[in-house]
């Protein structure tokens, strides 16, 4: 019985569509973040003076804003990610579990 069940849901067009939508966007995501994420290791290895600059009169540098950019940035992806995953990837799977 088990073994039918897989064969229907991954012979479903529907789980194809699910499934190759929800592994490019997940490599795009990953790709972004990995640019992100190495962009910033790489400016701190070769470019410490823009790093180490500072921000007007004060004490801050420009690493602190950029070091927040990342991690902002890791939260914004992160909620784009549930945002579709909750909106059109639930919806593809509710589909596949009704059979469609």
């Amino acid at each position: 019985m088990e073994q039918r069940l897989a064969e229907r849901i991954a012979e479903n067009p529907t789980y194809q569509t699910l499934k190759t939508k929800r592994s490019r966007f997940g490599w795009i995501l990953t790709i972004a973040m990995l640019v992100v994420y190495y962009g910033y290791i790489l400016l701190i290895a070769f470019n410490k003076e823009l790093l180490s600059a500072r921000i007007g009169d004060g004490v801050m540098t420009w690493g602190i804003p950029i070091g927040f950019g990342v991690i902002v940035f890791t939260i914004i992806i992160t909620a784009i990610y549930v945002r579709r995953a909750n909106s059109e990837f639930d919806v593809m799977n509710e589909q596949i579990k009704r059979g469609r």
